[in-house]
């Protein structure tokens, strides 16, 4: 009885579970994090991610927080992504703070083995990138 190179899915609360418990260890050095909005949402939908500005251009110590939405056919589906804070970014809406899915590359090519985490670090190295890093930035602790 061969897999035959299936591989098993992981159903979605699992998947959303696991997300959660690495989102609330911390990731990496601290500047990424990510944990959910409503602890009592059994289908596990809102998130709030924080981003920590890198060093070196526009975003440096600046605190970002995020919206990520996961509905019903998230991981399958990407997550809607939302910058609560402020940002000057190619990739958010300036009137809206809504990461666009065509404009940035993790959300326009997604795998179901993508992460927010994911989503989060790239939005981070997104910040340093040649387009970005040098961008005039909205005062500090405003709001979208």
């Amino acid at each position: 009885m061969g897999s035959g190179g299936s591989s098993v899915v992981v159903p979605r609360n699992f998947r959303l579970l696991e997300e959660l418990e690495r989102g609330e260890k911390g990731i990496g050095d601290g500047t990424v994090s990510y944990g959910m909005d409503d602890g009592d949402d059994i289908y596990m939908r809102s998130w709030t991610g924080t981003i920590i500005g890198p060093l070196n251009c526009a975003h440096e110590g600046r605190i970002y927080q995020l919206k990520l939405f996961c509905d019903r056919d998230y991981p399958e589906k990407p997550p809607s992504v939302r910058f609560h804070s402020r940002i000057n970014m190619t990739c958010v809406n300036s009137d809206t703070g809504v990461v666009d899915p065509k404009k940035f590359g993790i959300l326009a090519h997604w795998k179901r083995e993508h992460t927010m985490e994911d989503i989060l670090t790239q939005l981070k190295k997104e910040m340093l990138a040649p387009q970005n890093r040098k961008l005039v930035q909205p005062p500090e602790g405003s709001f979208f």
